[in-house]
């Protein structure tokens, strides 16, 4: 047995030494060509590894997720105590999100599979039904209202967002339509015109829920890719300033809109502090007792129901204060690496002349770059409090969903363009 097992290992090696010299005696190669299919063996080699997927972005995404599970845990843990969630259990939170980015992950695992292409020609009527969708949250009895805004529609297990579902199509649909009239987008009638006319009424719709916060997010992720697709300089500006000039009549014809930013400009004003204020006063607070390392996972103190919404609008002062400066420069850092991240991928898939593509890509990063510099800035008192969540982190289904939807059409993106540089068809 011991000579049959020595004969077949001597045996299975001569056959693997001569199956190179077999196959190169086969095709008659010389010695030079086997030289060049070796390198072309290693060349393609190097090009399949190319084909990976974009890992540090997938890692990025679910390290946002992750953090921010684990943040609207500590910041939810003791809303229980209070009569408004006496209901709930302390797990509460933290279980539907868990449960919301289960579904937000499985979700972008089957969009990730759409080409680029499909997204392009749907995006249109993506665009018009979401405005379907926003009309639908104005009727009586449709839309669901929380604390006197209504922005949802109830479909008993979830309630959907619409205006969130804006962010991303307006994505699509400004990216499809400057390709589209790329050769009018110096012209004011047929190019600028359409597309104005569109924010316009989406702000409108927005305005009457009301969602000041998701109407700006809007507008600049449609300017940011116009100004991208090459819109002429003339009215950029000009829609810039008009733009500055529609917001200003907005917050000074509505009287508390007008008290939140006299109460932002002074938040220590007593009156303000225990008013219009009382957020932001709470909020900076909570900065101020994390100072470089923060009081502890779990110790603050702001989130026993000092501050309002630290699960969902103000989820970076519980980190402020539970992780100090270190905690908030990462989720900072973290972010600006995606945003940067979006526009490499951008700008990639525009040299491989996928300008569609590229213009989504920037957008998406537009997107996320915006709403989490607003976010931000409100927690931080450098803006004046509007209701918007940290993308990726804070507490909401429509908003992870709807996020990571966004995400893996970028990673689509970048998918097709590494496609395309190893040679491939799409």
């Amino acid at each position: 047995m011991r000579l049959g097992m020595t004969s077949l290992r001597q045996l299975l090696g001569s056959v693997k030494d001569a199956a190179p010299a077999a196959a190169g005696r086969m095709v008659g190669l010389t010695p030079s060509a086997k030289g060049s299919n070796k390198a072309s063996m290693v060349g393609f080699e190097q090009r399949s590894r190319m084909m990976e997927y974009d890992q540090p972005l997938i890692w990025v995404v679910l390290l946002l997720m992750l953090f921010g599970m684990v943040m609207v845990y500590s910041a939810s843990v003791a809303l229980p105590d209070s009569p408004k969630y006496a209901a709930y259990s302390n797990y509460h939170f933290l279980t539907r999100q868990a449960i919301f980015i289960v579904i937000s992950l499985v979700a972008a695992a089957v969009v990730f599979r759409v080409p680029i292409e499909t997204w392009q020609r749907w995006a249109p009527y993506l665009f018009a039904g979401t405005l379907i969708l926003l009309v639908l949250v104005l009727v009586p009895g449709v839309g669901k209202g929380v604390n006197g805004a209504k922005r949802w529609l109830s479909f008993k297990v979830f309630n959907l967002q619409p205006s969130e579902l804006m962010k991303l199509f307006i994505v699509l649909y400004a990216a499809d339509y400057t390709v589209r009239k790329q050769a009018f987008m110096h012209k004011l009638v047929k190019g600028f015109a359409p597309m104005a006319a569109a924010v316009g009424l989406v702000g409108l719709l927005l305005l009457l829920e009301p969602d000041l916060g998701a109407f700006g997010v809007i507008v600049c992720i449609a300017m940011g890719i116009l100004f991208l697709g090459g819109i002429n300089g003339v009215w950029f500006g000009g829609i810039g300033a008009t733009l500055v000039g529609v917001f200003s009549l907005v917050i000074v014809t509505s009287p508390w809109r007008r008290e939140r930013i006299f109460a932002y400009l002074n938040p220590w004003e007593e009156e303000n502090a225990l008013g219009k204020a009382y957020q932001l006063s709470h909020s900076l607070i909570a900065f101020g007792r994390g100072e470089l390392f923060g009081v502890g996972l779990g110790s603050s103190v702001e989130k026993l129901h000092y501050l309002p919404e630290a699960h969902t609008d103000f989820l970076l002062a519980v980190i402020g204060e539970e992780l100090g400066f270190v905690g908030v420069l990462v989720v900072v850092l973290l972010f600006y690496w995606l945003v940067k991240h979006a526009f490499e991928i951008g700008r990639q898939a525009i040299a491989l002349d996928l300008t569609f593509a590229g213009l989504v890509a920037k957008g998406i990063g537009i997107w996320i770059g915006v709403q989490a510099f607003i976010n931000m800035g409100v927690n931080l008192g450098l803006l004046p409090t509007k209701g918007l969540t940290l993308p990726l982190m804070s507490y909401g289904g429509s908003g992870v969903l709807i996020n990571c939807v966004g995400l893996a059409i970028l990673l689509r993106i970048d998918y097709e363009n590494r496609v395309l540089m190893r040679g491939g068809r799409l």
